[in-house]
């Protein structure tokens, strides 16, 4: 297989593999949860085994944390959504749009399914933050 990269080694831009993410969507969705509420939630899981390995990985990656409830760890996101989504749009800004905003409003504009609704609601938040100074 030479110039394909396998299966389960290949990362997704954000440094996230595909199951991590499953992980963390799960995680972000549930505020908390334990590896058998986690389990239950992926489609087409892996073993047991294979959540709990992933979630101890993505503790020591910092993304998130535990506490103990009598024999379970309790796993939750060490860093908010929202603040998550911040640093992801920084990486996408630097990376993919040499720091341009608006290469990538412009790149989101430019979907398909952008909805007449969201436009307007994007025109008002640009008018707000001239409004502001921004």
């Amino acid at each position: 297989m030479i110039g394909r990269t396998p299966k389960k080694s290949r990362k997704e831009k954000d440094g996230y593999s595909r199951r991590e993410r499953e992980i963390m969507d799960v995680l972000y969705r549930l505020e908390e949860g334990t590896a058998a509420q986690i389990l239950e939630l992926i489609a087409d899981p892996p073993s047991y085994t294979a959540i709990r390995t992933l979630l101890t990985i993505l503790e020591k990656k910092g993304h998130v944390r535990h506490r103990v409830d009598g024999p379970r760890y309790v796993y939750q996101p060490a860093v908010a959504r929202e603040q998550m989504g911040k640093r992801a749009i920084q990486t996408l800004l630097t990376t993919f749009y040499d720091n341009s905003m608006e290469r990538v409003v412009a790149a989101m504009i430019d979907r398909e399914e952008v909805a007449p609704e969201e436009l307007d609601r994007l025109a008002a938040l640009i008018a707000k933050a001239r409004k502001e100074g921004r």
